[in-house]
Formats: structure tokens, C-alpha cells, sequence
């Protein structure tokens, strides 16, 4: 082998060249793969990033023009002279629209030069504001977002102001904003865009878009706006909270600045304009109108309360919504709602419940709550129950009723309660105190021809809050005797065959253990009419009605007809004849029965809306009054006559100084037809009176909130019973002022007829005109045709008593001391005395009897009878059969003392006259027997006398011949 240098050298050379082509060849493998795996990544990284952003687009909201349009504006409402009464702001819902004719340019211009200078230049993306964005991160440097108005325009409707919680989704969010940036700059004017943007910006004070903002601030049109006042507006948007220019006028102060400059930079104003804006003392004004504005807030008023209710129920039951849907419309919708309040006549009635002079105390309840946490770690609330019991118990004030003197009274007693309670390491933590005045009040006005509610009051006092308690629609209270005419004359009238004629007995009246009697007391005033009834509130005549011609069932069935809405299988009773109801009724319900009664009989559903126009003035809801019959023409105005008659000064038909006063005259209305009726409850609780005109029914509530009375044992220190008459009097004179009286016309179904109203029927001459309570007792009465009584009256007696004792005479009378005299037949089963009894028929004469009268034989022309002598065959409760043509029937009854035979007699009759009520009845009777002692002939007549009557001892003579 050739082991030399030369071939040394070689060999180490080939050797090192291999290694060296070895390594190349590894680096070259190595970089060979690293490569393709770069390229495999980012072809992969490419692919799925392309997918990724493919899939964002993907997932974009479809475009469509109308959806980027802002949302959520105030429904106004309206009263019938178009006035604005309230409007209803939900959640990002204050925004009025206006249209980009409306803005002035220099808003226009603050807005762009702020906020994107390039609007009217980009296709919706502005890369040359990304660029600056991304080097001003970079040079920690940031002067401004990269957003368009198009593309904040597209956060604010589309992405809910975007409220991403995290990275990813907020570059989803970006990428997709900026897609549809592109799209809505392609496809819609560029006017539009600025338009809808301006309307949606949050400008803060739960103020949306410019329009609000300018009437907010600057109580003024948004197209009255200076350069300086724009430029506040302007500086707004960037941060509502931090820049509001009432509560961060500075912070405004230098954004608006800012934005004033720009202008001048890019030649929207010139020097002059931007110094002059600038030395404005625009923050000023925006105090002063803030101040003005937040005293004149107020809550809504009861009717806008009742009324947002009301369109609830519509929404869901005409359009099928939800009650969330339906409050979402209802407050974010930009509804247009238009209403029949009547401004005039809210003002009155307003005026008058607030009149403290219209009451006769001024009381004062607490809504109190109170939370403490005590040092032993246990916390507790409290109320003013609780407050009211360390009162009676541990202050000794046993008759503490709930009610204070005055607001002053009413404080000190929450602080001495809480002296009391808190001690040492206690931590109060959470207190409130509403101060009520007492008595409370409520009143509503319908206009009954249209079911128009044009005026509504739920409270007395000052309303503090939206949405509280409404007494007119939201309290129910026990109705006392105004549900008499409701539950049961109505429907006896109406369908069970009764007449305002119809009488019942006033006297004693126990179902099971319950005794009732009249609002007067334990004074019972015999037979009376259903007009009687209903003009005098008289309990037993009510109780009789329903028990003995309508049934409770019937009656509750009338009060759902009538719109009564709160009742219940409880209330079949009869308690509910005289209003005690298991619930009560709200105010609403019960002045809308009356309203029916007025309208001829007619129940329409109240109305508090006419018509509700939508975001786009379109009818949503076109509120046509819903009707249904609910009593006959004739049943309404016999109703509203006795109600007439009810408001103007009557007195009962009863004897002297036992009279009852009608009870609706303190409410009755000067030179206007008016009908009415009162009720009261048990403990003098609740009081109202209910009434109507020809062009309005109102019904007003009084009462203590807590039910305490307003009139007991110690007097009316809680307002007495009187006060609601006086304000309901009040508001309707008011109101009326300046129009006529048409009066109640009457229908073609009623008629006229004379009758007796003690029993309900055709009167008997001289019978029953002879009533010893005067002859009144009989009057012409309204009849719905057919229902004129064809008998003749049965209560009414004629009869021979003797004079000197008033009795019924014995053979012993003298007969130039007999005379004749109407008395009163009485129910058998009655128990106790009442006004008719007074005049029923007397026992036997006392005076003239055996042992004092002798009866000489030259002054007779029969028998001789000594004292005391009776002879067997005549003696009293003999019966006998007398003979009386049609219409009247014929009656047992025995012989006079001294005659043996039956009377005969025959009448000849007439039809009563239809005429006015209180001129004399025609009829005509004729007899054909006169008195004589021969047995043969009769005396006297007999009229039609129930059976119930025929036990009376004897009848010798009913008219006087």
C-alpha cells in the first residue's frame, strides 16, 4: 500500500468531502421538511382560517335594510283635544324619531368631523381610521376607534350595543359588523344611515337619539339647535355616563371643545362661529332646564294607570300576546294611544276630590316597613301592624285605630317606635314610610251613550309613584244598598213579573239566625212598593224582593249582566240584595251597572281607548265599544225614575212623625235631571252614591283605606257619611254647567196607571183615598206595557167603628155615634208592629157595653134586647156569603150584631184612568142596597178579600152609604 504524504493527504481529503456531503445532504433533508411543514401549516392555517372567516360571514344576521333601524321608542298618549297626558318609557325606549330633514346641518357636521370624517367618502369600512388605530396602539398613542358611523350604527341595532364578555366573540362581532358595514353602505343612502344612527344613540339620562336629547337639555326642537348646542350633543356619545352635561358638565365642556375644533379644522365652521360657540354658557341653561323639567315630573295619573291595563288586556286577547310582549309594545313600541278623557272635565274632577273644604277631617294612615339586623345576628322587618300593636300595648292607647291627627303626629310616632325597638349594635337596614291622608276617595265619569271613560280618579292626596293603588279599578269594597236596584229590583222588574207598584212587607224579617231591619232601625213601615223601596233604601223591602221573586241566583246573574265582574258562587245569598258580597266591587264595575240603567238598558264595556296607532302610524287596534242588552228599555226607565225620584225631596208614606226621608237629595244637581242612589255599610265603612244624568254617570267611594268607620259611638272623626254627596254634587254641576236638561224621555213601552200603594193594585174609591194617612195613598205609577194590575186593591178595608171609642160597635153602640173608617189588613204571620198595624182593623168598643146602654124600644123598629144581651145566632164569627158582581169576588163575613141574614150587594165599575200621577181615580161604584135592620136587605158591599183575611170578626159596613 501507498502510505506516502501525496496520498495521505487524498484519502483524508475524499473522506472529509463525504462527511461534508453527508451533512449537506441532512441539512437539505432537514430544511426539505421543515418547508413542507411550513407550508402544510400554513396552507392548513390558510384553509381554516379562510373556513373560519367563511363560517362568521356564514353566521352573520341576514341582511336586511328595515332591521338596522332603531328600536324602542315612548308610546305617547293622548286625551280626546289631542293633548299629551303622559308617555310610557320602558328600557332603551325614550327616543323620538326625526327625520334627516329635521336635524340641522351643524349637528350633522359635529357628529361626522368627531366621529368619522370620511362618512361620505368609505364604502363603510374605513381603513385609513384602522390604520391609525393600529399604529396608535403600537406608539401607545391610541387617538380614536376605527368604527364608523356605519358600523356603530350596526352594533347599536344588530349586536345590542355590544356586550361581549369575551376576545373571540367580540372579533366574531367586528368581523361581522364590518361585512354588513360593506353591505348597508352598498345598498342604502347614506342619509338613511346617518338618520337611523342619530336616532339610536344613547345620549344618557335614559335619553335615545338626538330628537330626545334636544328636548331633555334644551327643552326645545331638535331643529332649533345652535353650534354650541349641537356640539354638547355630539360630545355625549363617546361616553353617556362620564360626558352628560348634567351631571359632567366639565367633561362635556372639553369634548365639546375638542369637537368644535375639528369642525374648524376640516372647514365645517369658520373662527369666528367656533369662538363664539365656545364663549356660550350653554351649561347654564341646561341646569335651569333640568331644574324646571324634574319639577315638573310627575307619575302617571290613575286613568293612564287603568289605561295601561287595559291595553294589556287588549294586546293579549285581540292580537294573542304575552304579557311580555305586550309590555314590551306597550312601553318600547312608539304607540300612539288616543283616549276619551276630557281634559275640562279630569280638571274638575281632580280639583274637587283634592279640595280639602269638600271634607270634614283630615286624617292620616302610615304604610310602614322597617328591616333591622340586631346585634344577635338575626334580622327582622316590621310594619305598621306591628308599629300600630307596640301602640295599643306597650303605649296603653287600647283605642288606637290606626289613624293619626296629623303628618307630624304620624313621624313622631315611627321615631319613638324606633327607639324602642333598636338598641345598641343593631343596624337598621332598610326603612320606608308612605303618609296617607284618611279618608280615602275614589270617582269615576262614564259617558253612558258611548262607554266613554272621560274622567277617573283613584285617590285623594298626592300620587307618588307609577302603578299604585288605584281605588277606582283596583279596590274592592262591600257596595251597601246601591246593589238593591242591581241584584234585585232589576231583575224583578225585568223578568220575574214585578212592576215599581209591586209591594212587600215591611215588618220582621229572620232568615235563619240572622234578623234584618232598615238603615233607620228597628221601625217597620208595613206594605211599600219596589219605587218606595229603591227611593227610601229600605232593607226589608229588598230582602223581601229577592226572596220571594227573584232568588239570589237570578240576582247575581242581573249583576253580571250589569258588568260586575268580581262576584262569585259565595255571594248566592241574600245578604247580596243588600250588597254584602263575599269580595265587593270596584268602583268601575259598579258606576258601569248604573251606566247600563242610563243607557236605556244597554251594558257597553268601558272605554279608555279609542284607537292605537303603531310605530308607523298604522291602526294597531281600532277599539270599537263592546255592547250587549241587559235589561229591557222599559226596566231601565222605570228604574231611573224611582231613582229620580230618589235625589228629590220625598217622605215615606207613614204616619205623622214616623216619615223617612228620601236619600239622595244632598247629591242632586241644580236645573238638571239627575237619578241616583246611596249605600252605606255595616259600621258606616264604606259610603258612595252612584248616579246619572242624561249625559254622564259618575260613582264616587269613601272611606278609610285600613276600614276603619267613619262614624261611630264617638262621632265622625274620620270624615262622617255625608261628604261623598257633597263632592259628587259638586263635580256634576260643575261639569254640567252650560247644557240643557233634556230630561229622562219616556219609551213607547211604558203606559200609566192609577194605583193604591199600599197594595200595588187598582185603587177603591173612597177605600182607599180614605187611608187615615191621607189620601196619597193613591198615585199614578209608569207601567211597562201589559203589566197594569188587573185587581183591585185587597189591603185596604172599609169598615163601621164606633166613635166614641174608635172600636168595632156591639149592639150597644148608639147609632148616631157609628161612622165608617179605612183600615188596614195585615199579614197574619207578621210579627210586631209596624205602621200598618197602627191602622188595622180595632177590637170591639169598650165604652158601649150591657151594663151601660139600654136600648129604648119606641127609637127601634125590631126587637127589644136588654143590657148585655147577645143573641145566639148572631153572635161574632157567624159566617156569611155575600153577593158581589165581577171584578170583585165575593167574601164570607158574619153579620152585624142585631141581623141574622147575609148582606146582597152589586157594583158597577169603570177602568182606571191613565193619567198623571196623584189626580183622582175615575172609577165609579154604584150600589143597589141601603142600609136597613131588615134582615132581607144588606148595608153594605164586600170587595175581592184574600182568604188570609176571612177570620175577621165582622164586617158590617165597607163603604158608608
Amino acid at each position: 500500500m501507498n502510505y506516502g504524504r501525496k496520498e495521505t493527504k487524498q484519502k483524508i481529503k475524499a473522506a472529509s468531502s463525504r462527511k461534508k456531503k453527508y451533512a449537506n445532504w441532512v441539512f437539505l433533508s432537514f430544511f426539505k421538511t421543515v418547508l413542507v411543514l411550513f407550508l402544510f401549516v400554513a396552507v392548513t392555517g390558510i384553509s381554516m382560517g379562510i373556513g373560519m372567516f367563511r363560517g362568521i360571514l356564514d353566521s352573520s344576521p341576514g341582511f336586511n335594510p328595515d332591521s338596522f333601524a332603531p328600536s324602542g321608542y315612548f308610546s305617547t298618549i293622548y286625551n280626546s283635544a289631542g293633548e299629551v297626558t303622559d308617555t310610557l318609557v320602558g328600557s332603551n325606549a325614550n327616543r323620538i324619531e326625526a327625520s334627516y330633514e329635521e336635524f340641522p346641518q351643524d349637528l350633522i357636521d359635529a357628529f361626522v368631523s368627531i366621529e368619522d370624517t370620511r362618512f361620505w367618502q368609505h364604502n363603510g369600512i374605513d381603513f385609513r381610521s384602522i390604520t391609525r388605530a393600529a399604529v396608535g396602539v403600537l406608539t401607545n398613542n391610541y387617538s380614536g376607534g376605527a368604527s364608523t358611523l356605519t358600523q356603530q350604527l350596526i352594533k347599536n341595532t344588530v349586536f345590542n350595543g355590544g356586550m361581549e364578555t369575551s376576545k373571540g366573540a367580540k372579533l366574531e362581532r367586528k368581523i361581522q359588523e364590518q361585512y354588513l358595514a360593506l353591505q348597508l353602505t352598498k345598498n342604502v343612502d347614506r342619509r338613511i344611515i346617518l338618520t337611523n344612527y342619530l336616532n339610536t344613540i344613547n345620549l344618557g339620562n335614559n335619553t335615545l337619539g338626538v330628537k330626545a336629547a334636544a328636548l331633555r337639555y334644551f327643552n326645545k326642537d331638535i331643529s332649533e339647535l345652535t353650534l354650541s348646542e349641537c356640539a354638547v350633543i355630539a360630545g355625549i356619545t363617546k361616553n353617556p355616563g362620564k360626558l352628560n352635561p348634567i351631571t359632567g358638565p366639565d367633561d362635556n365642556a372639553e369634548r365639546r371643545e375638542v369637537i368644535l375644533k375639528e369642525m374648524y379644522e376640516q372647514g365645517y365652521i369658520s373662527k369666528e362661529q367656533q369662538e363664539e360657540a365656545l364663549a356660550d354658557d350653554v351649561y347654564s341653561r341646561i341646569q335651569n332646564v333640568d331644574l324646571a323639567i324634574r319639577g315638573n315630573t310627575t307619575p302617571y295619573s290613575y286613568y293612564t294607570d287603568e289605561l295601561i291595563n287595559q291595553i294589556t288586556e287588549a294586546l293579549k286577547e285581540q292580537l294573542g300576546y304575552t304579557d311580555t310582549q305586550a309590555s314590551n309594545l306597550l312601553f318600547s313600541g312608539g304607540l300612539q294611544i288616543f283616549t276619551p278623557q276630557d281634559p275640562r272635565l279630569q280638571a274638575i274632577v281632580d280639583e274637587e276630590i283634592n279640595n280639602p273644604e269638600n271634607y270634614d277631617a283630615a286624617r292620616y294612615s302610615v304604610e310602614y316597613r322597617l328591616s333591622v339586623a340586631h346585634a344577635d345576628g338575626e334580622t327582622k322587618h316590621y310594619s305598621q301592624q306591628t308599629m300600630e300593636s307596640y301602640i295599643r300595648q306597650v303605649k296603653g292607647q287600647t283605642s288606637f285605630e290606626g289613624l293619626f291627627d296629623s303628618e307630624e303626629e304620624v313621624t313622631a310616632a315611627i321615631e319613638d317606635y324606633k327607639a324602642w325597638l333598636i338598641h345598641e349594635g343593631d343596624t337598621v337596614i332598610g326603612e320606608s314610610a308612605n303618609i296617607v291622608l284618611q279618608p280615602q276617595t275614589s270617582f269615576v265619569l262614564i259617558e253612558q251613550s258611548t262607554g266613554y271613560v272621560k274622567a277617573l280618579s283613584g285617590g285623594r292626596g298626592e300620587k307618588k309613584a307609577n302603578r299604585t293603588l288605584n281605588r277606582a279599578t283596583d279596590s274592592v269594597r262591600q257596595p251597601g244598598s246601591t246593589f238593591k236596584v242591581v241584584t234585585s229590583f232589576a231583575p224583578a222588574i225585568d223578568t220575574c213579573g214585578a212592576t215599581l207598584a209591586t209591594v212587600y212587607y215591611d215588618g220582621p224579617y229572620t232568615v235563619g239566625e240572622k234578623t234584618f231591619r232598615n238603615w233607620w232601625g228597628a221601625d217597620y213601615k208595613g206594605y211599600h212598593t219596589i219605587r218606595e223601596g229603591i227611593i227610601y233604601s229600605m232593607n226589608i223591602v229588598a230582602l223581601r224582593c229577592m226572596n220571594d221573586t227573584v232568588t239570589p241566583q237570578l240576582g247575581v246573574e242581573y249583576a253580571e249582566k250589569m258588568g260586575i265582574t268580581t262576584l262569585s258562587a259565595a255571594d248566592l245569598n241574600l245578604a247580596t240584595a243588600l250588597g254584602g258580597l263575599s269580595k265587593g266591587v270596584t268602583n268601575l264595575d259598579l258606576t258601569n251597572s248604573f251606566a247600563t240603567i242610563a243607557n236605556g238598558g244597554t251594558y257597553t264595556k268601558p272605554v279608555f281607548f279609542t284607537k292605537i296607532l303603531d310605530h308607523n302610524g298604522k291602526v294597531l287596534i281600532e277599539n270599537v265599544p263592546e255592547t250587549r242588552p241587559a235589561l229591557k228599555d222599559s226596566t231601565a226607565f222605570l228604574l231611573t225614575d224611582a231613582l229620580s225620584d230618589a235625589m228629590q225631596s220625598n217622605s215615606l208614606y207613614s204616619r205623622p212623625g214616623a216619615g223617612v226621608n228620601s236619600t239622595g237629595t244632598a247629591a242632586a244637581i241644580p236645573g238638571m235631571s239627575c237619578a241616583g242612589k246611596s249605600g252605606t255599610t255595616t259600621n258606616n265603612v264604606d259610603i258612595w252614591f252612584v248616579g246619572f244624568t242624561p249625559y254622564y254617570t259618575a260613582g264616587i267611594w269613601g272611606g278609610c283605606d285600613a276600614n276603619q268607620s267613619l262614624k261611630d259611638s264617638a262621632g265622625a272623626r274620620n270624615g262622617g257619611t255625608s261628604f261623598h254627596k257633597r263632592i259628587w254634587r259638586s263635580i256634576m254641576t260643575r261639569i254640567h254647567e252650560g247644557l240643557s236638561d233634556p230630561g229622562f224621555p219616556v219609551p213607547d213601552s211604558i203606559e200609566t196607571a192609577q194605583v193604591c200603594r199600599k197594595s200595588g193594585k187598582l185603587p177603591i174609591s173612597g177605600v182607599c183615598t180614605g187611608d187615615p194617612r191621607g189620601s196619597n195613598a193613591v198615585y199614578t205609577e209608569y207601567f211597562a206595557k201589559g203589566t197594569i194590575p188587573a185587581e183591585a186593591c185587597d189591603h185596604h178595608v172599609r169598615i163601621t167603628v164606633c166613635a166614641a171609642s174608635g172600636g168595632k160597635p156591639t149592639a150597644f153602640c148608639p147609632a148616631e155615634q157609628l161612622e165608617s173608617k179605612t183600615v188596614m189588613s195585615v199579614p197574619e204571620d207578621s210579627e210586631g208592629g209596624t205602621d200598618d198595624t197602627v191602622y188595622a182593623a180595632p177590637d170591639f168598643c169598650t165604652v158601649h157595653n150591657g151594663s151601660s146602654t139600654i136600648i129604648d124600644p119606641s127609637q127601634g123598629s125590631g126587637d127589644i134586647f136588654g143590657p148585655g144581651y147577645i143573641p145566639e145566632q148572631t153572635a161574632p164569627g157567624s159566617p156569611y156569603l155575600p153577593t158581589v158582581p165581577s171584578p170583585f169576588t165575593t167574601s164570607p163575613y158574619s153579620a152585624a150584631p142585631g141581623t141574622t141574614a147575609p148582606y146582597t150587594a152589586s157594583i158597577q165599575t169603570t177602568a182606571p184612568d191613565t193619567t198623571a200621577r196623584g189626580s183622582e181615580p175615575p172609577t165609579t161604584v154604584s150600589a143597589f142596597s141601603q142600609p136597613s135592620s131588615d134582615e132581607s136587605s144588606a148595608p153594605s158591599i164586600v170587595p175581592t178579600v184574600p182568604e188570609r183575611w176571612h177570620d175577621w170578626k165582622y164586617w158590617d159596613s165597607w163603604w158608608d152609604w
